[in-house]
């Protein structure tokens, strides 16, 4: 049977256009992608990236007090959400153009449309024009999802922070996950007061708790006002009488000081906000903004998956087996859409698995084990490995934690601390995981990584120097266990 492309991609992300440029370029093969919103997908336009540059303005406001204590004589200023943002759309457009020429120059077909599969090997476009295909590649991603709320369309999602036109003076983040946290502390530190509620025990479910335990109290002590144990239990728009008398001395108190403040959002019927809010402790509050960080769902839907043969689980996630492949045998699908490991290098990981299977002619299943990652809050984490809860049922573990005022800013006598730790096998010595709590935590996980995947022990740790003042020497000084068990 003679087909229009060899592979047709659908999905612009970081997964869909790698694999899609990888197979053009490296092989030779006819190649299609196929794209309804913008290149670059969540993680360029509306995750990671516009994401971590908000992670670096929202880091700014603490250094000028940190500088008067090393003699500098430096006064905090505000920050202009206008000026940022304008900076950050073109970085966007820039990055996005970039995606569009990785793929021009390897020889892919680009189409700006929506597509659907109609069957095994055959693609609809929005446009009206339908496409054959040897193999079928669904990088979807995901979405943002609002929870099941009366007017929960009052407030936003992830994808919309990034596009207001003004700062809230005062927002409420609903959510305990990394992307609740990351933004809550963001928003803190660019001026706005900021309170969270979630519903659990405690945030970042999943990961160490002695680690999420220090992130809930150094965001606690910056000014974050941090609810658990709470959840929304009614919400509408506020009345003018509510906007006018809410502000209260407790809402007063927080955050950066007067003249650092965002000035109040002027709301009306055409916003998101203000919103009143009851909360599941009977505590009424009006907000400018409501963010819902309360989940992500794979972007799977009406797309013909299910009628063609593939396979939806839980929540729309394509079901795939260890090589991406679907029920379908030429039908694949990486990234988000599969719900497995919902992180970019992943993805584009999972993509090239894909053209190294399908192209390449040696199969290539996916790794998913000791993924390191980072949750950019302030302090960040960076983990890989087992949490001491997860390695504990697995087997008797040794513990080797610290923490600590970091050299630089205990020196300007903040109260912040890091922690370093270690979780290692009894049997094997081999250590579990490594979790560190500390300025630039991402950084340092990602070369721990290395040593945890290639197996290194306790024992290889300890027999590697320190680099001295550091934070992450304490990663190889720590001798004796804090616990076993």
């Amino acid at each position: 049977m003679s087909f229009d492309f060899d592979l047709f991609v659908i999905g612009g992300g970081s997964g869909g256009v790698r694999a899609a440029r990888v197979a053009a370029g490296d092989t030779g093969a006819r190649v299609a992608l196929a794209e309804m919103d913008r290149y670059g997908g969540t993680c360029v336009i509306r995750g990671c990236v516009p994401k971590k540059l908000m992670v670096f303005a929202s880091t700014y406001a603490p250094m000028a007090d940190e500088a008067r204590a090393y003699g500098w004589q430096m006064e905090r200023g505000a920050f202009s959400w206008t000026d940022f943002r304008a900076k950050l759309d073109t970085e966007l457009d820039r990055l996005e153009g970039v995606y569009r020429r990785l793929l021009d120059n390897s020889g892919v077909t680009k189409f700006d449309a929506r597509a659907v599969v109609r069957d095994a090997h055959t693609v609809e476009l929005s446009t009206g024009e339908t496409f054959t295909a040897k193999h079928i590649l669904v990088a979807t991603g995901g979405r943002p999802v609002r929870p099941d709320l009366p007017n929960a369309e009052l407030g936003i999602v992830s994808d919309d922070i990034f596009h207001l036109d003004e700062l809230p003076r005062r927002i409420l983040i609903v959510g305990g996950g990394y992307i609740a946290c990351e933004f809550a502390c963001i928003l803190n530190g660019l001026g706005v007061e900021v309170t969270q509620y979630y519903r659990g025990a405690q945030i970042l479910r999943g990961f160490d708790d002695e680690a999420r335990g220090l992130i809930a109290e150094q965001m606690t002590d910056d000014g974050v006002r941090l609810k658990l144990g709470t959840n929304i239990a009614e919400m509408r728009r506020a009345t003018a009488a509510e906007i006018a008398g809410d502000v209260s001395a407790e809402n007063a108190g927080m955050g950066l000081p007067p003249e650092a403040r965002v000035q109040p959002s002027a709301g009306g019927d055409s916003g998101p906000g203000p919103v009143w809010v009851r909360s599941t402790k009977g505590e009424e509050e009006v907000f400018d903004l409501v963010f819902f960080a309360t989940g992500r769902a794979p972007n799977t839907g009406d797309m013909g998956l299910e009628e063609a043969g593939v396979s939806l689980g839980r929540g729309g996630a394509v079901e795939v087996d260890a090589y991406s492949q679907t029920a379908v045998p030429s039908i694949y699908a990486i990234g988000d859409a599969t719900d497995r490991v919902n992180l970019t290098p992943v993805a584009i990981r999972e993509g090239m698995a894909f053209v190294e299977t399908v192209f390449k002619g040696n199969p290539t299943p996916v790794d998913h084990e000791l993924i390191p990652s980072a949750v950019f809050t302030q302090p960040e984490m960076g983990t890989v490995g087992l949490s001491e809860e997860a390695a504990r049922e697995q087997e008797p573990i040794e513990v080797y934690s610290t923490s600590f005022k970091p050299m630089q800013t205990a020196f300007a006598g903040r109260p912040d601390r890091v922690m370093m730790k270690l979780i290692v096998s009894q049997a094997s010595r081999k250590v579990l995981g490594c979790h560190i709590v500390a300025p630039d935590a991402g950084e340092m996980i990602q070369l721990a990584g290395v040593a945890v995947k290639m197996g290194a022990t306790k024992e290889d740790f300890d027999r590697t120097v320190a680099v001295h003042p550091t934070m992450s020497e304490e990663i190889v000084t720590m001798k004796s266990p804090t616990r076993s068990s």
